[in-house]
């Protein structure tokens, strides 16, 4: 689904990443690990298109999509739940799920079905919410553009743990649908439960990549990498 292989990329002259490799299988959950300031953030940017690459490849099942602006990269396939949740605060939460819409199984039905709490707020303004419902608001807006491939960054990061449950919950039946998705989080135990794949970055490359099998493991080295 989606291969990123030898990724440079930085901001005005200071670099970030060296030469990150990471790959989401079709169906597959993987995870981006690392503590903070390690490039999580930016390898998400690079892939998306809002920092430019500086060197490596990216493609999208089978297609190279480095360097492409980020309206180019998400009609590619990609759908991007980003850190901060990010939505469009004056907007109502229908005006926020179809602003950026695309056709296909995913519609307000769905997103409603998936997130009842959505459909009671339908009306209210993104910036009345609460974090959890502006992350539900935020993750039913990037599937709405009906992707392939769903990228969370810090998937429950300040959230309540009854919200942090009811995510995980979330991402484990989109999983079941078959969907592809890659997820940067803090909580290990959550996703070694749900991901197939984990990569770990350390200071802007990537120094560890398994299974969970592997990363049951290696999980006194990788603990080490990730600040645990």
């Amino acid at each position: 689904m989606l291969e990123v292989d030898g990724l440079e990329a930085g901001y005005g002259a200071s670099q970030v990443l060296f030469g990150v490799s990471l790959r989401v299988g079709e169906g597959e959950v993987a995870t981006l690990l690392g503590r903070n300031g390690m490039g999580k953030t930016t390898t998400v940017r690079a892939i998306m298109g809002l920092n430019r690459p500086r060197g490596g490849a990216v493609t999208m099942r089978g297609a190279a999509i480095a360097g492409l602006p980020p309206e180019r990269v998400a009609r590619a396939g990609i759908g991007l739940v980003p850190e901060g949740r990010m939505v469009f605060p004056t907007l109502s939460v229908r005006e926020n799920l179809v602003a950026t819409a695309r056709p296909g199984a995913w519609d307000l039905g769905r997103i409603h079905a998936l997130f009842p709490r959505l459909a009671e707020r339908s009306r209210q303004s993104a910036r009345t919410l609460s974090g959890g419902e502006q992350q539900m608001l935020a993750i039913g807006r990037a599937l709405m553009t009906n992707p392939h491939l769903l990228i969370l960054d810090e998937a429950t990061e300040g959230l309540a743990p009854v919200i942090r449950a009811e995510i995980w919950t979330t991402l484990a039946a989109l999983k079941r649908e078959g969907l592809s998705i890659l997820v940067i989080d803090k909580n290990l135990h959550a996703l070694k439960r749900l991901a197939d794949r984990h990569h770990v970055l350390e200071r802007g490359r990537t120094v560890w990549a398994g299974t969970t099998a592997e990363l049951e493991r290696d999980q006194e080295q990788v603990r080490g990498w990730i600040g645990i």
